[in-house]
């Protein structure tokens, strides 16, 4: 934070303010557009929480309000170029998919196009901190072919895990922004400005959508606006979290996206478990279980921003301390999340949905 000035300061709550204005002004217009091209969502199963249809476009008011941003304040680099263009093809293949529905490996086949598209712009996670404490090697490298995959399926991942945690109102959008919230103070910590800049536009065009979305929502931000944050909040966090080398680092990336990652490991586990396709929808995320277990949505989705917002904090820690407190923090993260698995063990009702459908929505 040494390198923090007056201009500095200045840029960053510029950044944040157009965002977060931008993307408020541009969400009626957005919702207006929904309806007249047909984007909505109507509930046909019991993994869906609202009665009623509703517009579901508002991702396009979050990318134009965080693009903005970024463009004006932010250095555009390479690597930003980069993630700007992959950007452009998801809030492009998200909002085809939110006003006609897409199959599955359509959107795949394009996501891992974007994140190519970041690759090959630099966006490559090179090393990882070493896991393993006790070993003498202080990071794994990953060279040739293996960072292009790893890097790629780190991108896809979070995308498409995002994605899955959409199920509440304000549920994604705002755990999103208390993830871009985590990654900009890191980045002060670190003193990555650019990395800052961006997650301050990011955070402030969520602020700018969730009071549309939140309960009862006026417009959800589909498709189109759950793979963009998830694929602006991988792309970055390969700018910043990944350049760690510290003992305990290896974490910080896994803590700041922990609720999607979790979420989406879980089910598919679950899944596979019990024998069925690890993309076949069902109630057994974390929304569902809270909900079923007698929660209200406002309830349910504060429980979730509580569990994000703490795992957010440990990552904070973890850049500001020394690794045995961070050995600690850890621990008593693991701890309770055995504690919310126990709560939330029970058996999903599966879903009535088409058989073409997958949880790659």
């Amino acid at each position: 934070m040494n390198n923090l000035t007056g201009s500095t300061i200045l840029q960053l709550i510029l950044a944040f303010a157009a965002a977060a204005g931008i993307c408020a002004a541009a969400t009626p217009l957005v919702t207006r557009f929904a309806r007249k091209v047909g984007a909505i969502d109507v509930p046909k199963d019991d993994t869906r929480m609202h009665d009623h249809p509703i517009p579901r476009l508002g991702g396009l008011a979050i990318f134009i309000g965080f693009l903005i941003a970024v463009v004006v304040f932010a250095d555009v680099s390479k690597q930003v170029q980069g993630i700007l263009l992959g950007a452009v093809l998801i809030v492009i293949i998200g909002t085809i998919d939110d006003i006609v529905t897409l199959k599955w490996y359509v959107k795949l086949i394009v996501q891992v196009a974007a994140a190519l598209l970041a690759v090959f712009h630099g966006v490559v996670i090179h090393a990882l901190s070493n896991p393993n404490i006790f070993s003498v090697k202080e990071y794994l490298s990953f060279g040739g072919t293996v960072k292009i995959v790893v890097t790629t399926v780190w991108i896809v991942g979070i995308t498409n895990a995002v994605n899955l945690i959409d199920g509440l109102d304000g549920l994604a959008c705002g755990v999103s922004g208390i993830s871009s919230l985590t990654m900009f103070i890191i980045a002060l910590v670190v003193s990555d400005l650019n990395v800052a800049v961006i997650m301050a536009a990011l955070t402030g065009a969520c602020v700018g959508f969730l009071p549309f979305n939140f309960n009862p929502a006026k417009i959800f931000m589909g498709d189109t606006g759950a793979y963009l944050l998830g694929y602006v909040l991988a792309t970055v966090s390969i700018m910043g979290l990944f350049k760690f080398y510290a003992i305990i680092s290896f974490a910080v990336p896994f803590l700041v996206l922990g609720l999607p990652l979790f979420d989406t490991t879980f089910a598919f586990i679950r899944r596979i478990a019990s024998g069925h396709n690890p993309m076949h929808r069902d109630r057994g995320h974390f929304h569902h279980r809270l909900i079923d277990l007698g929660l209200s949505q406002k309830q349910a989705v504060f429980v979730l921003y509580a569990i994000s917002a703490v795992l957010g904090l440990v990552a904070v820690v973890i850049t500001m301390n020394g690794a045995m407190k961070a050995l600690i923090l850890i621990a008593a993260i693991v701890v309770a999340a055995a504690v919310l698995f126990l709560i939330l063990r029970r058996k999903p009702k599966d879903a009535k949905r088409d058989d073409d459908e997958s949880d790659i929505k």
